[in-house]
């Protein structure tokens, strides 16, 4: 099994659609939606997970599994119940987040300082939905060190949740390299038997890198984030597929502005684009110069004509792959 990672701020239901349709990744997790001190209306999950209104999956198909972020148990419990009427492919829960904003509102990451929280947050949500909804929890080693990282995941584990996501680093640690793989060996054998299915996540850029956090973690589900962004061929390539080119991305582009410009505001649109061309020129040359024209334009219409004259410069396969294979 193959994830996609939630990303505040990035990864949303538009780059959701565009990366599920070159195939690879088997489900999603969406961005956080922040429960605080309300039961929110259905509206609320729609507007951050509108796959609800589409069985919960992209349009390629690719469940998408809406994640929950808070520290009250009950008043997770009551949102996750509502949100289990809308027929989510499973429910997630947030341990993870290292956002300055969201550890200060004693969310994420900073409840891995409170295995018993944790805990109690995840039985409360699990016995709030029904048996047949899969709920599953995503934590970092750590909020400033690694000292109880079991703790959490047997927390976890013991309150019943049915997946176990864990980015092999701390809050402190950031995104900085490494991930730390073989920790979440160490976590996995302090877990029994009977535990939630383990998924690795963390600096997985390559199908090699894959391999790697494969053999090192003992875990064969992995989830990917930044790496598939840069490369939205990565999953199709772990998955033993042949490296997507350029030329497969191009025709996503007017897709990914066009689903821009119905939900983001005018002057926040061309940010986006510039957003995820940035991730791709690392990987892609020609991205490299899309996003050198592309970056003092600010204009929406400027920019739609652009993608529409890049469609006729990159849309031959073979133009596209000679771009392509000049070093960045």
């Amino acid at each position: 099994m193959l994830l996609l990672a939630p990303m505040e701020g990035l990864l949303d239901a538009t780059l959701r659609d565009v990366l599920t349709r070159l195939g690879g990744v088997d489900r999603c997790t969406s961005e956080f939606i922040r429960i605080t001190n309300t039961l929110l209306p259905e509206r609320a999950f729609i507007r951050v997970v509108p796959e609800l209104l589409n069985g919960g999956r992209t349009a390629a198909g690719v469940p998408v599994r809406p994640q929950l972020l808070g520290s009250d148990p009950q008043l997770l419990a009551e949102n996750a119940a509502r949100l289990a009427t809308l027929n989510p492919p499973g429910i997630d829960l947030n341990f993870g987040c290292p956002a300055k904003t969201v550890n200060n509102s004693r969310g994420g990451a900073v409840l891995l300082d409170e295995p018993e929280l944790v805990g109690r947050i995840v039985a409360a949500v699990r016995r709030a939905v029904p048996a047949q909804v899969p709920v599953s929890a995503k934590m970092r080693l750590g909020y400033l060190d690694d000292a109880r990282a079991e703790d959490n995941a047997l927390a976890i584990t013991e309150a019943g949740a049915d997946e176990l996501v864990i980015h092999a680093r701390t809050k402190a640690q950031g995104y900085k390299p490494p991930a730390h793989w073989a920790r979440i060996a160490q976590v996995a054998q302090a877990l029994p038997a009977k535990r939630p299915v383990l998924i690795a996540n963390g600096e997985i850029w390559t199908a090699e890198d894959a391999a790697r956090c494969r053999a090192l973690t003992g875990c064969e589900h992995l989830m990917i984030g930044r790496g598939q962004i840069t490369d939205p061929g990565l999953a199709h390539a772990i998955q033993g597929g042949e490296p997507v080119p350029w030329s497969r991305i191009v025709p996503l582009l007017p897709l990914f502005w066009a689903r821009v410009s119905a939900r983001v505001e005018r002057r926040h649109r061309a940010g986006r684009l510039k957003q995820w061309l940035n991730y791709l020129r690392h990987r892609h040359a020609a991205a490299q110069q899309a996003f050198d024209e592309l970056r003092l334009h600010h204009d929406p219409e400027a920019i739609a004509a652009w993608i529409e004259q890049a469609q006729q410069r990159w849309g031959r396969p073979e133009a596209a792959e000679a771009r392509s294979a000049q070093p960045c």
